[in-house]
């Protein structure tokens, strides 16, 4: 969930003025990790470190994996990288459960988008029917559903109808 600088100054100013981090992050539904982050930065920076991170896409594969095996090899928390990289740690918990995952060659490829474009995907174009029994044959095939629609219909009117009766009730004339 985001929260906006408002929010993070009131939360650091209610923890400023003494009021128990677990306390506030359970009646407030917060990360705690989040909140000892937002006051690191706040001390660090001022207002302008609450601001949003750095843009994960503009850090390079090579010092992506730089963070992961510092969090990985050298025991490096994450509070520590994030406030040093200027990256989210959620940011950095995305790259630890893909390397852990898949290993550090995933840090490395393309970004694939998640959904194709409506232009990539284009709508299939109904054919016409060209010939006098190609027309007859589309004919056929759409009075045949428009048959068993009507089927349909009259059996679920006839259903009801025989639950009204059951019921001691007269059938609706519509």
């Amino acid at each position: 969930m985001k929260h906006t600088i408002e929010e993070k100054l009131n939360i650091i100013s209610i923890l400023r003025a003494g009021y128990p981090l677990r306390r506030l992050c359970i009646e407030r539904g917060l990360d705690h990790h989040d909140v000892i982050q937002w006051r690191l930065r706040y001390e660090a920076e001022g207002e302008e470190g609450l601001r949003k991170r750095t843009d994960a896409s503009v850090i390079a594969p090579k010092q992506r994996e730089s963070l992961v095996r510092e969090f990985i090899e050298n025991s490096v928390p994450l509070s520590e990288l994030s406030l040093r990289y200027n990256v989210s740690r959620a940011m950095l918990k995305i790259w630890i459960r893909k390397v852990r995952e898949h290993g550090y060659e995933i840090l490395y490829e393309q970004k694939r988008k998640a959904r194709q474009t409506k232009s990539a995907m284009p709508r299939p174009k109904k054919k016409e029917p060209q010939t006098e029994l190609e027309k007859l044959q589309a004919e056929n095939l759409l009075l045949r559903a428009e048959n068993a629609l009507l089927k349909k219909v009259k059996a679920l009117v006839e259903e009801e109808e025989a639950r009204a009766r059951l019921n001691g009730q007269k059938p609706s004339t519509n």
